[in-house]
């Protein structure tokens, strides 16, 4: 008779036709699991066929949550509730995967402040469940290397996080264009790289905040082996006028030397979920650091007076044409 650690896995996803869903549906498929049902407010789901056609489908959530209950009742429950939703609606997800006897996968930001953590860490408690959170990067061999590199670094070096991926206007209308769905662009764009930093880095000594807008922001941060310039927006007067990728430009630089954030990194989903599966998921206390670190950035002064600021920042403060109607030009 197969253990129940062999039989396969029962997924259940909430926000199955975004971007980042396809990487879980893939990674489910590619660990051997059953997506069961799904659900997402969009019909938009054609990504669902290749892998799962069979999954139940529902466009409402009280549905969902009362087809995933029938089946626990009836003796096939859900084993793990991946979500990909709404930012602000990740910890009610989360609650409700733990709730059903699930444990959760949850994208970035698991949730936006501090405090839901602590919440969560109660109702894993009271549940018995786990919430594991998709932190993909930490598994990149090359990030590694550079873990172990700095590791015993005496002299901080000078690190430049500098991330532009355009987006066009469709984004403020969205629930990512709202700062109290999306946590804004630190949190929205940025929340993994801050959480690679601290991986790389080790733990925050200081955050200052140098500018913050609807499609930029940027800052320093002091790490225990680190200084850090950041600079993230979605607008695409902030690319380089040369260079082939007028989309976007990702990359840290470390003592001028390039780490380029541009490539796929879709299979390392994959590999999380291995991991997940394997009882070695990252849980809600790995992202403590980095949730309270986007949340400051969100609730702090703006204050150019104190730490190093990005060299990109001197021309959005100079662009006199930035803005038109209201709007990102």
């Amino acid at each position: 008779m197969a253990s129940s650690s062999d039989k396969q896995k029962r997924f259940a996803l909430i926000g199955a036709a975004g971007f980042v869903a396809r990487r879980h549906i893939n990674a489910i498929r590619d660990v051997g699991g059953e997506l069961a049902t799904a659900m997402d407010v969009s019909d938009s789901v054609g990504q669902l066929d290749a892998a799962f056609p069979r999954a139940r489908f529902f466009t409402a959530f009280e549905p969902f949550d009362s087809h995933v209950q029938t089946q626990r009742r009836k003796g096939s429950p859900i084993d793990f509730v991946s979500i990909c939703s709404p930012n602000f609606l990740h910890r009610s997800h989360i609650e409700f995967a733990l709730r059903s006897g699930a444990d959760a996968i949850a994208e970035k930001p698991v949730v936006l402040e501090p405090q839901e953590i602590d919440e969560l860490t109660t109702v894993e408690a009271e549940t018995l469940r786990r919430v594991n959170t998709i932190l993909q990067l930490r598994l990149n061999p090359a990030n590694l290397d550079l873990r172990r590199e700095f590791a015993d670094q005496r002299v901080k070096p000078i690190v430049d996080l500098t991330y532009v991926t355009a987006r066009g206007h469709w984004y403020y209308a969205a629930w990512k264009g709202d700062e109290r769905k999306s946590g804004g662009i630190a949190t929205n764009i940025g929340v993994h790289f801050f959480d690679l930093l601290g991986f790389l880095f080790g733990p925050l000594k200081r955050n200052v905040v140098h500018h913050r807008a609807v499609d930029c922001a940027a800052g320093y941060l002091e790490y225990e082996r680190a200084r850090v310039r950041w600079f993230l927006s979605i607008n695409a007067r902030d690319l380089p006028a040369s260079g082939a990728d007028r989309i976007a430009c990702r990359q840290i630089v470390i003592d001028d030397r390039v780490c380029n954030l541009s490539g796929d990194f879709s299979e390392l989903h994959t590999r999380s979920y291995q991991e997940i599966l394997a009882g070695r998921g990252f849980p809600l206390s790995e992202t403590r650091a980095a949730i309270a670190t986007v949340a400051a950035i969100r609730h702090a002064p703006i204050d150019r007076s104190v730490g190093d600021v990005h060299p990109w920042l001197e021309k959005v403060l100079h662009d006199r044409e930035r803005y038109c109607d209201g709007l990102p030009a």
